[in-house]
């Protein structure tokens, strides 16, 4: 039989009638929601966020990993949303280093192609000055193949370099959920809202779907749909309209020693010219991303088609002709869909904008839209337009979305400050419980990753983890980054799972072959 754990005990106190009342329930695990949650408990509120697969398990797990401006979007002549996204973004890199840490970007300028290296230089000097910082310049061919071994410079005349940020973007979301659980907040992940209590005409709550064939009503007198993708369909329970455009981007990860970058490279794809990037994550090398409508059915995992794998493969293989590469080179891949507020009128997915929208309808409040790096801005959108409808907000001076540290990097781990700091963003300060708490095999890096097995034994215990594949996809990115989906821990994994959830050997086998379906079908080249 599993562990009890604090989720167990919150929804056995709904089956029982107690925790029945809030002030806000947040339907949504991804980042959005977990940035609605974390502005709602500061401001007082008693709030719970639902779930209906993983937190994280949509977008939020799959974006490109980036948190940056939008250069394509100043570009565009969006400058209210690059300067929104330049000062978030660097908000986090102040918050959270380690967590969200700055990269270098090389945009390579090809012969004839637009921008060139004047309007780009303009466009990178307004950038750096929404962002309040200077670190573009000009680097040439020579320079380039410094940084990029093996990349055909034949047909560029440089590129433009210029910084924005990388991001676990799943760690983001569990970080944002452990600040706000932290202050009070509750999150139920794996519990579906199955529809809306309406009363008089207004949302007075929700029907909560726990997985045990038992319905639980919760009360609110807001209730915000932050279900990406998904929100149409929430808010078509009100309204019958719809404004969320799925569109899907799918990524390669293929060793490190066959692309050793450490910077981001951005060319155009040859065949319809797209942003391509090639760049560094966990101990890889990823190469995307594609950008089309999703027609599948979006309760079904996104994943990449036969067509992307190889539009993505042409892409590299353009850029690195002297180290050609085939989907026998894939360790893995990923897709996810993102949500944008659809224009009637566009037909092109990258034209479409990548700004939010919130919508009111009788107490659900729905948002939708906008980039992983402007989170917290659009949960206060959100919440400003719950207002009405909610108590007084306490005052608060400390606007901070992740607690300062107790302790610093050094002194967490001597020998390795960096990925000291490293823990130290991903976990904040239950970092140092992570590793005191630890035997010297588990604190040992696996692979060419940075990830250890303590990491897993923590997030067993403590992040809700429910299938193995939480651990493995999103908890971890193990099952992403090492050959064939994790199999070299699978032992050490299931004496985790044992003791940390009691898993028994029944439990154990089925939770694994689960993960492998879901790995192939998903994680994995098309067959």
């Amino acid at each position: 039989m599993d562990k009890t754990t604090p989720r167990d005990t919150l929804l056995a106190e709904m089956r029982e009638g107690k925790s029945l009342e809030w002030d806000i329930i947040v339907v949504g695990g991804g980042i959005t929601g977990a940035g609605v949650l974390r502005e709602a408990v500061r401001r007082g509120y008693r709030a719970l966020l639902l779930e209906q697969q993983d937190f994280s398990w949509g977008t939020s797990s799959r974006s490109s990993k980036m948190v940056h401006g939008g250069l394509r979007y100043l570009a565009a002549g969006d400058i209210k949303l690059t300067k929104h996204s330049l000062q978030e973004r660097e908000r986090l890199l102040q918050e959270a280093p380690g967590l969200v840490d700055r990269i270098a970007f090389y945009f390579a300028l090809g012969k004839g192609n637009f921008p060139g290296r004047f309007a780009l230089t303009v466009i990178l000097t307004i950038y750096d000055f929404l962002a309040r910082i200077r670190d573009h310049r000009y680097c040439n061919n020579s320079a380039l193949e410094i940084r990029f071994p093996g990349v055909d410079t034949s047909n560029l005349k440089g590129a433009c370099y210029y910084t924005d940020a990388m991001v676990d973007d799943s760690r983001l979301v569990l970080r944002v959920l452990q600040e706000s659980i932290a202050e009070g907040g509750q999150a139920l992940n794996y519990c579906k809202v199955s529809k809306l209590i309406i009363e008089d005409n207004k949302v007075a709550g929700v029907t909560l779907d726990s997985g045990d064939n038992d319905a639980i009503e919760l009360r609110a007198p807001v209730v915000i749909n932050a279900t990406g993708a998904w929100a149409d369909r929430l808010r078509n329970q009100l309204n019958p309209e719809k404004r969320v455009r799925p569109l899907r981007g799918s990524h390669l990860i293929i060793a490190k020693h066959l692309c050793p970058v450490s910077d981001v490279l951005t060319t155009l794809h040859p065949q319809d010219k797209r942003g391509v990037y090639v760049y560094p994550w966990e101990g890889t090398t990823v190469i995307g991303t594609t950008d089309l409508d999703h027609q599948e059915d979006l309760d079904i995992e996104a994943s990449i088609s036969e067509q992307e794998t190889q539009y993505l493969l042409d892409a590299y293989n353009a850029m690195f002709p002297r180290a050609q590469i085939s989907s026998k080179d894939i360790i893995s891949t990923w897709a996810g869909v993102r949500p944008v507020i659809g224009s009637e009128n566009a037909k092109d997915p990258s034209k479409e904008r990548r700004d939010h929208a919130t919508w009111s309808d009788n107490g659900l409040i729905t948002v939708s839209g906008g980039k992983l790096t402007t989170f917290r801005l659009i949960a206060l959108d959100a919440l400003d337009a719950a207002q009405s409808k909610l108590p007084a907000a306490k005052l608060f001076t400390d606007d901070r979305v992740f607690a300062a540290p107790v302790i610093t990097a050094e002194s967490l781990s001597p020998h390795n400050p960096q990925w000291g700091q490293r823990l130290l963003g991903r976990y904040g300060n239950a970092a140092q419980a992570i590793l005191a708490d630890a035997s010297a095999s588990e604190r040992q890096l696996i692979g060419h990753t940075e990830f250890c097995l303590a990491e897993c034994r923590w997030a067993a215990r403590h992040e809700s983890v429910q299938h193995l594949d939480d651990l493995l996809l999103r908890r971890t990115r193990l099952g992403m980054c090492l050959a064939d989906g994790g199999e070299q821990i699978f032992a050490q994994l299931e004496d985790i799972c044992r003791a940390e959830l009691a898993w028994d050997t029944r439990r154990w086998q089925g939770e694994l072959k689960r993960y492998q379906d879901i790995w192939q079908r998903f994680y994995y080249v098309p067959k």
